[in-house]
């Protein structure tokens, strides 16, 4: 009868095809209902931990978590913000841990930019980058990024932060990569290292969110690392790349002319 009537083969295709779309609806439900079920996991073994999980997909498209700190940014592009999000100026940094050019910026303008984060007028986006390791061979970049989100989770990003850039090794010793190491420093933040910090150090808790920010670097069109924006200027292209301190303050202070501060960055 089929050979006969072709609208009932062409039919029959159709509801075939429409049970195998079925059947495939209800295996991504499935497979979404064991990833929400993988999550709830991770919340119950993490106890304590402050985290939330956002999905992710690895190289074979099969579904991932990613764990993201407390009081942090996920989504397309993860970001760790310093000070108050009310204040009048944003300083947007990407940069990398093994990064010698990030250590310079950071160690120059570090007092600048806290006195600004402090006094409500800057608030500061991190973006974690991992080129070094990429060019360099190595896991420093990640697992001190990862380390610096451990601490982000107890309250202590900045400081922590900024201990590892005062202690960056050469950039073609990967020391960073030693989390042994990585915990010492922890000891110059008073009260970071805890059980807690510790085993999220060794357990790489959030080395997914530091290559997911790495991914979105590698899409931003940016070139290199440091890059550093205040209030969408790229710095490099300011007076030649000559930008001070002083003349990085009063860029912050012209901006935030007539507007009301936030409270500033949030005690340790």
């Amino acid at each position: 009868m089929n050979e006969k009537n072709p609208d009932a083969r062409s039919s029959a295709r159709e509801r075939l095809q429409a049970q195998r779309e079925k059947e495939r609806s209800r295996d991504r439900r499935g497979r979404q209902l064991k990833a929400a079920g993988a999550v709830a996991a991770v919340l119950v073994v993490a106890g304590g931990i402050a985290l939330w999980v956002v999905s992710a997909q690895d190289d074979d498209g099969s579904a991932k978590t990613v764990a993201v700190p407390k009081g942090t940014e996920g989504g397309d592009k993860p970001v760790v913000p310093v000070g108050d999000g009310n204040a009048p100026s944003t300083l947007v940094v990407w940069e990398d841990f093994r990064c010698p050019a990030c250590a310079q910026f950071e160690n120059g303008f570090r007092d600048t930019v806290r006195e600004l984060e402090d006094a409500g007028r800057l608030k500061t986006e991190y973006h974690l980058v991992t080129i070094i390791d990429a060019n360099m061979n190595g896991k420093g970049s990640v697992t001190a990024g990862n380390a610096a989100l451990c601490a982000q989770d107890a309250g202590k990003f900045r400081d922590y932060h900024d201990v590892l850039y005062r202690n960056q090794p050469p950039e073609t010793q990967d020391r960073f990569a030693d989390k042994k190491y990585l915990i010492q420093l922890a000891k110059k933040v008073d009260g970071l290292v805890t059980d807690r910090f510790t085993q999220c150090v060794e357990k790489g808790t959030y080395d997914g969110f530091v290559e997911k920010s790495n991914d979105a670097f590698a899409g931003s069109g940016f070139r290199g690392t440091p890059t550093i924006l205040l209030n969408g200027k790229n710095l490099a292209e300011v007076d030649g790349g000559r930008v001070t301190p002083d003349k990085f303050k009063k860029m912050v202070e012209d901006t935030g002319q007539g507007k009301n501060p936030g409270r500033g960055a949030s005690p340790t």
